[in-house]
């Protein structure tokens, strides 16, 4: 049951969403309820460790292997996780013509498998994975399967889920990890089709990215607390351009100033309504 500001809330945005398409822009907390932590706490703050910066990744051979034993018991919770009504209310809404695009910056793919399509993924995704040497790319799974055959050690090995795919692994378990090699050239340069700390959304889905907000009417935040400047940047130029610029957002984000209304509510709660009021 809603409490009556945020119904009030929920109405005008059905209102807004009504006359002409919005873009959605969604963040961590729309995938948290499918059991994947997120990186940030309500004010917007880190949680836990540092993640793997990217120049960090590149410079030496221990910390990739350190990322991949790390990722290698992480990675059966993103595969196993399936999407939640919030998916599926915006897949609804795209089915309907509702909104005019979706933008994510997860990397888990929950919006196509909820049946989501033309994606525009800000960070890339943790279902392929990239050779830096050879350039192609291979699906995460095949990757996951010479892992666990080359590190028999781990099978068995209980570690805390982090953000993305990642766990809290004790050290001790790194040093004798053999880390993937490409199928393709067999460099051992593998990273993940995303884009990590430190590292440049690439220009082709900037543009892309950019290119829906131009088009959209309004921009919908959905679960994200907008700290990526990736991200934020969309939210600016709507703002510049005098559209309507709402979030659905437990907590604070880098947008507060700029944001024309925000509904401080659980998604997976709001969404289901928003689709129903906006389909019937």
């Amino acid at each position: 049951m809603l409490d009556s500001p945020i119904r009030e809330q929920l109405e005008q945005l059905q209102r807004l969403m009504a006359d002409q398409p919005f873009v959605v822009l969604t963040g961590a907390g729309i995938s948290t309820p499918s059991g994947i932590p997120d990186y940030r706490d309500n004010q917007g703050v880190r949680r836990g460790r540092q993640p793997m910066m990217y120049q960090e990744f590149l410079a030496a051979p221990e910390s990739r292997r350190r990322y991949w034993a790390r990722a290698m018991l992480g990675w059966p919770r993103v595969r196993q996780a399936r999407p939640n009504v919030a998916h599926e209310s915006l897949a609804s809404l795209q089915r309907s013509q509702l909104i005019g695009g979706l933008i994510t910056q997860n990397v888990d793919t929950l919006h196509d498998q909820a049946g989501s399509h033309d994606v525009i993924e800000l960070h890339g995704s943790l279902h392929r994975v990239l050779c830096l040497d050879c350039g192609q790319r291979a699906g995460r799974d095949s990757i996951q399967h010479m892992m666990e055959a080359q590190n028999p050690y781990l099978a068995g090995v209980d570690a805390v889920q982090a953000p993305d795919g990642d766990t809290l692994l004790d050290a001790a378990f790194e040093a004798r990890f053999q880390v993937p090699h490409c199928p393709h050239c067999k460099g051992e340069r593998m990273k993940p089709d995303v884009v990590f700390f430190g590292e440049n959304v690439t220009q082709v889905t900037a543009a892309k990215a950019m290119a829906a907000v131009d088009e959209a009417a309004g921009l919908l935040v959905v679960g994200s607390s907008l700290m990526a400047y990736s991200a934020f940047r969309l939210c600016r130029v709507m703002a510049d351009q005098g559209k309507p610029l709402i979030a659905i957002n437990l907590g604070k984000t880098r947008a507060d100033d700029l944001l024309d209304m925000k509904i401080e509510a659980s998604c997976e709660q709001l969404l289901p309504l928003l689709a129903e009021r906006l389909t019937r």
